[in-house]
């Protein structure tokens, strides 16, 4: 098993930036990838961002694109996804998840394991 805890969330306003992290324990040797995607109120969840375990390589959700940037810190199991520009659509519970099947998917049905959501609110 792999566990996930996510943090980071918080409320800020239009153009403000947050870093969300996103720590992994457990059966951390069987993560191939790991991805972050959020859920807004009515909305289904979608994939924002994803990166390989071995950080080489990386995906963004076009919404996103050139605005977050997802990265890895080896050493202590842990994702982050620093977010800039921040605009009142990006508002909504935001999870982090982890693969251990190869090749890395955009789609949240390919992840095993999910952590508990951490809330963004950005106000305009």
């Amino acid at each position: 098993q792999v566990q996930l805890v996510e943090s980071g969330g918080g409320a800020v306003q239009a153009g403000d930036s947050l870093r969300l992290s996103c720590a992994a324990s457990g059966r951390t040797f069987s993560i191939y990838a790991m991805g972050w995607f959020r859920q807004a109120p009515g909305k289904e969840r979608e994939f924002v961002a994803a990166i390989s375990w071995s950080g080489d390589r990386t995906y963004y959700a076009d919404s996103v694109k050139g605005r977050f940037i997802i990265s890895r810190d080896n050493a202590k199991n842990t994702v982050f996804l620093q977010m800039n520009s921040l605009k009142p659509e990006d508002t909504a519970v935001y999870y982090c998840a982890a693969r251990s099947r190869a090749v890395i998917t955009t789609s949240s049905t390919g992840y095993d394991y999910w952590g508990q959501g951490t809330q963004v609110t950005i106000s305009s």
